[in-house]
C-alpha cells in the first residue's frame, strides 16, 4: 500500500510538472530544501509520538524546540557544534521533565501545562538571549553569533549523474532523478541522525518488551499497573525523551539551515510536528510521510514562491477529485460532495490565474496542514488513555 501511494504521488507530481512547466516542483534543490524543512517537523512529531504513546499529550513541543534552539546555539557557539547538539537535547529534555512533573505527578491538565511550557520557554529564551548575546560581536538581543557547521555527506559520483538525468526533463525518469539527487547530495549528519532515531523508535516501541509496556501505559494504564508496570516511570521516560527529540529539532533549525540562533525561528514547527504525528496515526512511518509533505510545501513557498505554489493548486485539485471518488465509492456522500466542491474551486482558481497572492504563498504550509488533517481524520485512532490524568491504584 505504501509503495502504491508513493508511486501514485510520483506520477501525479510528474504530470503536474509536465503540464504546468514548473520544473522546480521535482528539482534536486526543491527536494533538498524539503528534507531540510521536514527534519525538525519530523523530530517534533517523533517527540509527540513518544509522549502520547505513553498517554501524555505534549502541546509543549514548540516550547521544547525553542529551548533546543537557544541552548544548542549557546553551547555550539561557546564550544563545538556537537556539544551544542547535546546541550539542545538537554534543554528540550528539561522542558519535558517539567511537563512530566506537572502533568504526571501534580495532575495538571496536559493542554494547560503544554501551553504554559510554550509561554515560559519563549520568555526564558528571550531573557537569556539578551543576557548572553547582546554585547557579543555579531550578536544582538535577538540573535546569537555564528555557530560552527555540522558536516554533510554525499554519495560520490551519483550526484552529478542524477543532475544530468534530471536536466533532460523526461517524464517520471527525470523527476525520480531530481528527487534522489536531493536526498543524496550534501545531506547533514543531523539528518542522518534523525532518520536513525525514526527507525530506532519503531523498533523500540513496537519490537521490544520495553516498548510494549510503554504503549500499554497509553492504552490502559490501570491494566498495565495490575501487571506490575511502573506507569509513572514509563510516562516520565517517554515525556523526557519527547522533550529531547523536540530539542534536537530545535538544534537542527539553528545549526543546519541558518548556523545562527534567531528569536522566533521555530515558526510554529512544533505544532506542525504534532499535526504530522496525528496525520501519521501515531505511527513512525505515517509521521515521516506527514513531515515530508509539510516540509515539501514549506520549501516550495520559500524557494520558488508563486509559480510552484500555483502549480500545486492543480495537484491539490486532482487529489481532491480522487478523494471525492473514493468517498462516493464508500457512500460517504457529504465528504464526497465537500471534496468535489473544493476540487472544482481549485480547478477554477488555477485556470483563471497565473499566480497566487503572496499572502497565500506564505500560508501554504499551514493550509496544507489543515487540508491533510481534515482528509485523514476518518481513519485516526489515538491511544485510548491519551491525555487522561492517571493516579496509581485508581482502578482498584
Amino acid at each position: 500500500m505504501v509503495l502504491l501511494i508513493v508511486a501514485g504521488a510520483l506520477i501525479a507530481v510528474s504530470a503536474v510538472r509536465a503540464i504546468t512547466g514548473a520544473q522546480d516542483v521535482t528539482s534536486a534543490g526543491q527536494v533538498a530544501g524539503a528534507l531540510t524543512m521536514a527534519v525538525p517537523i519530523g523530530l517534533a512529531g517523533l517527540g509527540g509520538l513518544w509522549a502520547e504513546r505513553a498517554g501524555v499529550v505534549n502541546i509543549g513541543l514548540e516550547g521544547m524546540m525553542i529551548l533546543g534552539t537557544f541552548f544548542g546555539a549557546w553551547a555550539g557557539w561557546q564550544t563545538s557544534p556537537w556539544v551544542g547538539v547535546a546541550a539542545g537535547m538537554a534543554g528540550g529534555a528539561l522542558g519535558g521533565l517539567i511537563h512530566a512533573f506537572v502533568t504526571i505527578t501534580i495532575g495538571v491538565d496536559h493542554i494547560v501545562s503544554g501551553v504554559a511550557i510554550n509561554i515560559l520557554a519563549l520568555g526564558a529564551t528571550q531573557y537569556l538571549a539578551k543576557l548572553f548575546f547582546a554585547d557579543k560581536p555579531a550578536g544582538s538581543p535577538k540573535q546569537s553569533p555564528p555557530i560552527g557547521d555540522i558536516s554533510t555527506v554525499s554519495l560520490p559520483g551519483l550526484s552529478d549523474w542524477l543532475d544530468k538525468l534530471a536536466a533532460h526533463h523526461w517524464f517520471l525518469v527525470s523527476d525520480v532523478a531530481g528527487i534522489l539527487g536531493g536526498l543524496t547530495t550534501d545531506v547533514s549528519l543531523l539528518t542522518l541522525l534523525a532518520v536513525a532515531l525514526l527507525i530506532a523508535t519503531f523498533f523500540i516501541l513496537w519490537k521490544t518488551p520495553f516498548g510494549l509496556r510503554l504503549r500499554s501505559c497509553g492504552e490502559n494504564p490501570t491494566a498495565a499497573e495490575s501487571l506490575g508496570v511502573n506507569v509513572y516511570r514509563y510516562k516520565y521516560i517517554a515525556v523526557i525523551i519527547s522533550g529531547a527529540l523536540a530539542g534536537l529539532g530545535g538544534v537542527f533549525i539553528s545549526m543546519v539551515p541558518s548556523h545562527i540562533y534567531n528569536e522566533g525561528q521555530t515558526g510554529g514547527r512544533g505544532y506542525i510536528g504534532l499535526a504530522a504525528m496525528i496525520f501519521g496515526n501515531w505511527r513512525p512511518g505515517g509521521l515521516a510521510m506527514g513531515a515530508g509533505l509539510f516540509g515539501y510545501t514549506d520549501s516550495l513557498q520559500l524557494r520558488n514562491g508563486g509559480p510552484s505554489v500555483h502549480a500545486l493548486l492543480l495537484l491539490l485539485a486532482v487529489l481532491l477529485v480522487l478523494m471525492a471518488a473514493w468517498r462516493a465509492y464508500k457512500r460517504q456522500w457529504i465528504a464526497a460532495s465537500v471534496s468535489a466542491f473544493f476540487a472544482v474551486a481549485l480547478f477554477v482558481w488555477y485556470a483563471m490565474t497565473d499566480t497566487v497572492p503572496i499572502e497565500f504563498v506564505g500560508a501554504t504550509p499551514y493550509v496544507a496542514t489543515l487540508l491533510v488533517l481534515s482528509l485523514a481524520s476518518q481513519r485516526l485512532r489515538m491511544p485510548k488513555a491519551d491525555g487522561a490524568i492517571y493516579r496509581r491504584g485508581q482502578g482498584k
